[in-house]
């Protein structure tokens, strides 16, 4: 059974920064795709960015030169840091892994990231 672990979600004040963590336990295949995900109140859950197991990164445009996505493949764990941070950015942020034949992939029980104004 595959288990995503989030962490490092808070309140911060505009312009300031978070470092999200999230930690894969379980059987997953070498190859694969790790990802970070957000939903705002009333809005669907949108993609934030995503990393492969190659290094590979995709965005969204609301985050690019903002958000840095990274992992550590040795221990199955992808990392959001969050940098000038905005209320926009106010949601909960799930992680996701996903590979071939796991459908949508797995996914966090999600860290709610608040950001004042």
């Amino acid at each position: 059974q595959v288990q995503l672990v989030e962490s490092g979600g808070g309140l911060v004040q505009t312009g300031g920064s978070l470092r999200l963590s999230c930690a894969a336990s379980g059987t997953i295949p070498s190859i694969n795709i790790m990802g970070w995900y957000r939903q705002a109140p009333g809005k669907q859950r949108e993609l934030v960015a995503v990393i492969t197991s190659g290094g590979s990164t995709a965005q969204a445009d609301s985050v690019k030169g903002r958000f840095t996505i990274s992992r550590d493949n040795a221990n199955n764990t992808v990392y959001l840091q969050m940098n000038s941070l905005r209320p926009e950015d106010t949601a909960v942020y799930y992680c996701n892994a996903r590979w071939s034949g796991s459908g949508t992939g797995y996914w966090g029980k999600g860290t709610l990231v608040t950001v004042s104004s």
